[in-house]
């Protein structure tokens, strides 16, 4: 099975999707104030931030609209930037870490806000459940638990023990707790990231989709590229994440593609769905390759996870995720199989999004590597990219830009192997802990 064709990956996504309709190919020679590279959450966000701002931009996608991970991905709107960002206090100040926790919560707020401002149809529900593997990660969410309710976070939270997990959250035998939060949820991506390109297009946005950059050409006005015409732009946005590829060296290092993986079934009756997940929360669990699933809006369980750093894809995502998917509810072993798909998400090595502008050519901005928060923090960047391209500053694109990031070791060969090896020892302790 071709994931990485041109078109959209046969996922329930694109099935389900609402007037996927296509965008021109640039064909001519355009000047914008600024060009942005990605059509995903990311550079669509990007441009609706700069359009409402009174700049005019130009879009440009390699494929479709949300071809991507955006496109692609479990749909879980979960707060929070990635992992624990307090370690980030002697780079940002402890104002910072304060910024960077308020930004976790915030940007789910953002996604909902447009969403409803813009009556974008994407499933949006409330309710998500982080769930613990063992009693130690029971008790770290206890702590977590107190943490935001100390910070006064705005939404219902509660911890579930394990004798009631089954009747409440998740009618499975294999965890030790969870921890519900109603101010995250979950979606459907594609029609959320369409929906957003709809809203930057009646904003002045030209997009081009099937226009992959051949080129970058620095200077005062960039230069960008591609088969069917240039664009000249005072200002470039890089928003490909994961598929950067060599377009921009620099910073292609930074991230490493890692394929995740997704299976639907077929839509379940009403009274089945309700016995596996009583509220329709969207469920995650902390494992190292970690267990991530939903109901769709038609009751099918969408369940993925399996985080794959060797580069390869399996032959039969079906058969690779379905064993986990039995794992986890037994009671499903004779339901079929509708939809398996791919993608790959961008992983930064301390799991914490890249986002600033490249020191010798200051005109170009860049985010990515969100690390499977990119649902609410692509989001949230494309909102500090706004500010900061608008307005030459903008404190939260300082306090993010301000985090290190290292380069991948080994080149463009041996990044994706090296990982591998370090994820498996980190498995081995899992399972030996």
């Amino acid at each position: 099975m071709n994931q990485y064709t041109h078109e959209h990956a046969h996922s329930y996504y694109s099935a389900s999707a609402n007037g996927m309709v296509p965008y021109p190919t640039l064909t001519e020679d355009l000047v914008a104030d600024v060009c942005v590279i990605g059509g995903g959450f990311t550079g669509v966000n990007t441009a609706i931030e700069l359009a409402q701002r009174g700049l005019s931009v130009i879009l440009l996608e390699g494929r479709r609209i949300g071809w991507g991970a955006s496109g692609r991905n479990g749909g879980q709107l979960i707060r929070g930037i990635g992992h624990d960002v307090s370690g980030f206090a002697k780079h940002v100040g402890v104002e910072g870490v304060r910024y960077l926790e308020h930004a976790g919560t915030e940007s789910v707020q953002l996604v909902g806000n447009r969403i409803r401002e813009h009556s974008i149809d994407c499933d949006l529900r409330w309710g998500f459940c982080e769930l613990a593997n063992t009693p130690s990660q029971f008790a770290g969410l206890q702590a977590e638990h107190t943490a935001l309710k100390e910070s006064g976070y705005a939404h219902e939270t509660r911890l579930v023990e394990s004798a009631q997990i089954r009747e409440q959250v998740v009618n499975s035998g294999v965890y030790a707790g969870g921890l519900v939060d109603m101010g995250s949820g979950h979606l459907h991506p594609l029609n959320l990231v369409l929906g957003e390109a709809k809203l930057a297009l009646s904003l002045g946005v030209r997009i081009f989709e099937q226009s992959p950059v051949l080129e970058l050409i620095h200077g005062s006005t960039v230069q960008i590229r591609c088969a069917g015409g240039t664009v000249r732009a005072s200002s470039l946005v890089l928003g490909c994440n994961a598929h950067l590829e060599e377009l921009e060296p620099k910073l292609s290092g930074k991230v490493l593609p890692a394929g995740s993986y997704i299976i639907a079934t077929e839509p379940l009756s009403a009274e089945l769905a309700a016995q596996l997940i009583p509220h329709n929360l969207a469920l995650c669990d902390q494992k190292v390759g970690l267990d991530y699933y939903r109901l769709s809006a038609d009751r099918r369980l969408l369940f993925g996870g399996a985080c794959h750093y060797s580069g390869r894809d399996p032959a039969d995502i079906s058969a690779y995720m379905r064993p986990q998917m039995l794992k986890v509810f037994p009671q499903l072993a004779n339901v079929r199989i509708d939809y398996q798909w791919g993608g790959k998400i961008g992983i930064t090595a301390n799991r914490f999004p890249q986002v600033g502008r490249l020191s010798q050519y200051p005109n170009v901005f860049y985010a990515q590597g969100y690390s499977g928060h990119g649902v609410n923090v692509t989001h949230w960047c494309a909102k500090l990219l706004g500010e900061a391209i608008h307005a030459g500053h903008s404190k939260g694109f300082d306090v993010f830009s301000a985090v290190p990031h290292m380069t991948f070791p080994g080149g463009r060969a041996l990044r994706s192997p090296l990982l591998a090896l370090g994820m498996l020892w980190y498995r081995m302790r899992e399972l030996l802990g």
